[in-house]
């Protein structure tokens, strides 16, 4: 039996089809409170086969057990999980953390190696899409900050938003660009090698969107001797080229800036933008949480 609604609770918990509508909406809009309306419905729905669970266990089987005494029970159970869910350190609160951390409200553990998002299993072998946030996505951002500082002082780019599509272009660290010896390129935003370049190369096979469908081709990346000189050269590159002179017009907002890259062509992905937006706002929690 579904719980009766309180002036608390909301319309109802989120195992009704119309309050699943209402929580994907409230999800999009607030985020921290969907979280904490989902963490309070599930502790209800605990304490409330925990209660059935006691009153199975000492089951009335007099006069008095009856089909209308057993629903005043069920409804007098329902409110009582009411009233006991959602009280400081209960939990609610434990579920609403976890699902914070799942949804990237709040940053997962620091890890303490300095390489980019470690792992337990090797790099190559993480062939699937990654998850915001997970372990060492807070640690991707803390190693990389302070050389995208360094390359905001000198072109006027967010530090937040080179850090933001490194972290797309990579997968938070998982999966750089390699040499043939497995060796990093500590190529961070998928710079290819052009007719111009007269640096190393990595020579990679990656997938490009040609006429709106994805394909996999071979293709040659620029490589530095350090992350540092691969911002320096993604900022030179962004600011000084004529191609990306409406990024910096609109660098003022996170929206503006993804959608200038995708209009000029950065990325061939069609929903380029809107990845990159969702990685930059993740990005400014964690670098909220770190200060």
């Amino acid at each position: 039996m579904a719980a009766i609604p309180t002036s608390s609770q909301g319309p109802g918990l989120a195992i009704d089809a119309r309050s699943l509508d209402a929580l994907r909406s409230k999800a999009g809009a607030d985020p921290k409170g969907a979280a904490r309306e989902v963490a309070k419905q599930f502790e209800a729905l605990f304490m409330g086969e925990m209660l059935k669970s006691m009153r199975a266990s000492t089951l009335n089987t007099g006069a008095l057990d009856n089909e209308g005494s057993r629903m005043g029970t069920e409804m007098l159970d329902a409110q009582l999980s009411q009233k006991m869910t959602g009280l400081p350190g209960g939990l609610s609160d434990a579920v609403m953390r976890h699902l914070e951390r799942q949804m990237g409200l709040s940053p997962g553990p620091i890890p303490s190696k300095a390489a980019a998002n470690p792992t337990v299993l090797p790099l190559e072998r993480l062939n699937k899409p990654t998850a915001i946030p997970q372990t060492g996505a807070a640690g991707f951002v803390q190693q990389h900050t302070e050389a995208a500082r360094q390359a905001e002082k000198t072109t006027g780019i967010p530090a937040a938003f080179m850090v933001s599509q490194a972290a797309l272009e990579t997968g938070w660290g998982r999966k750089e660009i390699r040499h043939g010896d497995g060796s990093t390129s500590f190529n961070l935003f998928g710079i290819k090698a052009g007719p111009n370049w007269k640096g190393p190369v990595a020579e990679i096979r990656t997938t490009e969107y040609i006429n709106g469908r994805a394909q996999t081709v071979t293709a040659k990346f620029r490589a530095y001797s350090s992350y540092a000189e691969s911002f320096a050269d993604y900022a030179r590159l962004i600011s000084n080229s004529p191609r990306y002179q409406r990024v910096m017009a609109d660098a003022d907002s996170a929206a503006g800036f993804a959608r200038g890259l995708q209009k000029a062509g950065y990325a061939t992905d069609p929903a380029y933008a809107d990845k990159l937006t969702r990685v930059i706002n993740t990005t400014l929690r964690l670098q909220r949480s770190l200060a």
